[in-house]
């Protein structure tokens, strides 16, 4: 089965073409029944990273449709999973992927009347045949107390609310939770005229304090990052990372999965809390400030006009809560902002890659890598980012 890129612009795989989805690491644990999921408990192994997983389960599509339709949302089935389309009377669209929760497409409206894909998103054959789907914006989360009893990493999503207008905004809620109900999430997907927000809630009903560790991350589409610039990120700290590895960004070729799960983040506590993360091998592709190939390489960014057209794999430390990433090639900007997190994430493969093709984008998360959020017991948790399109 060939395929290329699942809902871009120019290339569109359609449901009939789609068998099977599977897109994120598996739990080894994974919710009780809900109304919409018909529980399977087949195993299989994560054709990416060797670890014991349990597929997604195929999604009660009629209900989806009697309870949730309408305030501008629409389903559509794609083999086991689920398509809910959001689209506002101004031509702006976003798409996500259940129960996955992986928003797979973000089309802007433009002041000239038509719209732009400003999330980039591809698909790729699994080792069983069924399709791998790759970035757009991605939760990526690890949960763990401090005595170790609680390592929990969500997946599986729950449709719970729809509300709002095509009008003024389109609102989705997922909920999630840990297996012993201990750990509750809330991720609200706003969809308005002129940008695209994720939100994040977390509550601990634990007698512990609880860490979190991870990231959502955003795959942008550019022309090239040849042609793509970083504006408003000057005088930022920022901290030079082997690339994290995690199913959901797309690796460039020189940098992929042939050398395996190579490198976990360096800290023992880091590899406890969130054993699916990793860091690529730098042998023959040192980042940006890292001439020995190793991590941690400090520094301070000089440039407020950043260039991207290397390859660059960034932590960055205390960088503005928004700024705006500029492509001369489509011309066309967005903002990105952030709040709750402390941390921003920045990667680019280079433009050593052919233009409009796979590896032309920028990815960029809000993070929790260094050093992990403390949710105390009782207490909730609220972070989250906005893509904002300043080209109406």
């Amino acid at each position: 089965m060939a395929l290329t890129t699942l809902f871009c612009t120019n290339n569109l795989v359609t449901p009939s073409t789609l068998f099977s989805v599977r897109n994120i690491p598996y739990s080894n644990t994974f919710i009780h029944s809900n109304s919409y999921v018909q529980h399977n408990h087949s195993k299989g192994k994560f054709p990416l990273i060797e670890v014991a997983s349990v597929p997604y389960q195929p999604i009660n599509f009629e209900y989806l449709e009697e309870e949730f339709s309408g305030h501008g949302v629409t389903f559509e089935e794609v083999g086991d999973s689920c398509i809910a389309k959001m689209e506002m009377k101004n031509g702006s669209i976003a798409t996500i992927l259940l129960p996955s929760g992986l928003i797979t497409s973000y089309k802007a409206s433009m002041w000239h009347g038509g719209s732009v894909e400003l999330l980039h998103t591809s698909v790729s054959e699994g080792e069983y045949g069924d399709a791998i789907i790759q970035g757009g914006v991605s939760l990526n989360l690890n949960f763990q107390n401090h005595v170790g009893e609680v390592s929990w990493s969500p997946n599986n999503w729950v449709l719970h609310n729809v509300k709002g207008d095509a009008e003024d905004s389109i609102q989705v809620e997922l909920r999630n939770r840990s297996s012993n109900d201990t750990v509750g999430l809330k991720y609200i997907v706003t969809l308005e005229n002129d940008a695209l927000n994720s939100e994040l809630e977390v509550s601990n009903s634990e007698s512990l304090p609880l860490q979190m560790i991870g990231s959502i991350l955003n795959h942008l589409t550019v022309s090239t990052p040849e042609a793509t610039f970083a504006l408003g990120l000057e005088r930022s700290n920022y901290c030079s990372r082997a690339p994290i590895e995690s199913q959901f960004i797309i690796s460039p070729p020189d940098s992929d999965q042939e050398e395996g799960f190579q490198k976990i983040l360096n800290s023992s506590a880091l590899k406890r809390l969130f054993p699916r993360w990793g860091t690529k091998n730098q042998k023959n592709n040192e980042v940006e400030g890292s001439e020995t190939g190793t991590d941690d390489m400090a520094g301070e960014e000089m440039d407020d006009y950043k260039p991207l057209r290397e390859k660059i794999s960034l932590v960055y430390t205390n960088a503005p809560r928004g700024f705006t990433v500029i492509d001369r090639g489509r011309r066309n900007s967005v903002s990105v902002g952030r709040n709750g997190f402390d941390e921003m994430y920045l990667f680019s493969p280079g433009s050593s890659f052919e233009s409009y093709s796979k590896y032309a984008y920028i990815c960029i998360g809000q993070t929790a890598i260094l050093k992990p959020i403390e949710i105390n017991p009782g207490d909730v948790w609220r972070g989250g980012q906005f893509i904002h399109n300043p080209n109406l």
